[in-house]
């Protein structure tokens, strides 16, 4: 069983790792326990919608480093680099997307299938997620930082270090990932991009605020 020193250390070991040691290389065993990490993570009314796209090829990631500025060090030296998509429209109560999780993932019946997306869209309007393509997205790149920071934590449980990435024209970001098929005709968007690999240089001391300052107890 992980002890909660287990857990607190992983956060204590984990960073925001700008250079990784090329190499060294991360097995095929642990990075599909980080991407199960990914998977197996909780969205709202549990409706996942991400896509994990693992960018191996050298030739795209130099492309993506042109436009990528918050990755110049990460990209040509991290052991994976995954770009985590999300849906646009797709996330609408009334999509096939949602239908099909529904139906196909979730397992229910035509009524329960119906309740739910009456509710969903409820949801949906009453908090102005309805109102355009990009509040849809919006709100789909949220449920997104749910998988990023599970993968991430999973990774330091194993000792691997990682590095989320927003820092670069995400507009081009996405062009070149539209040129290579990656954005399914447009139907994903950019959400955030991770790193992961094993630190060439052991980090600066972590800094945070104090418990005091970020924690209120309502008793």
């Amino acid at each position: 069983m992980v002890t909660r020193e287990d857990v607190l250390s992983a956060f204590q070991f984990r960073h925001a790792t700008k250079k990784f040691d090329a190499t060294k290389k991360i097995s095929d065993q642990d990075f599909l326990v980080i991407l199960e990490a990914g998977r197996l993570s909780p969205s709202s009314f549990g409706f996942e919608p991400w896509r994990f796209v693992v960018i191996q090829n050298a030739q795209l990631r130099d492309e993506l480093k042109t436009v990528t500025w918050g990755a110049q060090g990460q990209l040509p030296t991290a052991s994976h680099y995954v770009a985590i998509l999300c849906l646009k429209d797709g996330m609408r109560y009334d999509s096939t997307h949602v239908t099909r999780m529904m139906r196909d993932v979730q397992h229910l019946s035509p009524e329960m299938m119906e309740k739910k997306r009456e509710r969903f869209r409820t949801f949906q309007k009453e908090n102005g997620i309805l109102d355009s393509s990009r509040t849809l997205f919006d709100w789909a790149v949220k449920q997104a930082y749910i998988a990023l920071g599970n993968m991430m934590t999973a990774a330091a449980l194993l000792g691997i270090d990682s590095c989320a990435i927003e820092g670069g024209n995400m507009s081009a970001i996405e062009k070149i990932l539209s040129e290579r098929g990656l954005l399914d005709n447009g139907r994903y968007g950019l959400g955030v991009m991770v790193a992961f690999g094993y630190r060439i240089a052991e980090p600066a001391p972590k800094t945070r605020q104090s418990a005091d300052d970020v924690v209120v107890w309502v008793r």
